[in-house]
């Protein structure tokens, strides 16, 4: 079970239960892929609801990593994510608000 006070988003693949929260080595792999700009401009798209499903698939890759998941984005790709493209957004953004916002959100 996620603990939302220690930045963590629970995200179901394929019916299993995973945690997901974005560490400083996941941000930092999240910020090296980024095309444009870096983690606050990210964080900005998000506020304006101007994300890209790119933009979702790396935050929650990241945060599946920051939780200890060893896959990559194929692998996400390859699976069923419990809510699908709308959760995985909502997920993206909870990531977001859980490691720059406060405790709990």
């Amino acid at each position: 079970m996620a603990n939302p006070y220690a930045g963590e988003v629970e995200v179901l693949l394929d019916g299993v239960p995973h945690v997901a929260k974005l560490t400083l080595g996941a941000l930092a792999e999240l910020e090296a892929q980024l095309q444009v700009g870096g983690l606050v401009d990210l964080v900005e798209r998000f506020e304006a609801g101007r994300f890209s499903s790119r933009d979702v698939l790396a935050l929650v890759v990241a945060g599946l990593r920051g939780g200890g998941w060893r896959g990559s984005a194929a692998d996400l790709l390859a699976v069923e994510i419990g809510g699908g493209p709308v959760e995985a957004a909502r997920v993206a953004a909870m990531l977001l608000a859980r490691a720059f916002g406060a405790a709990g959100t």
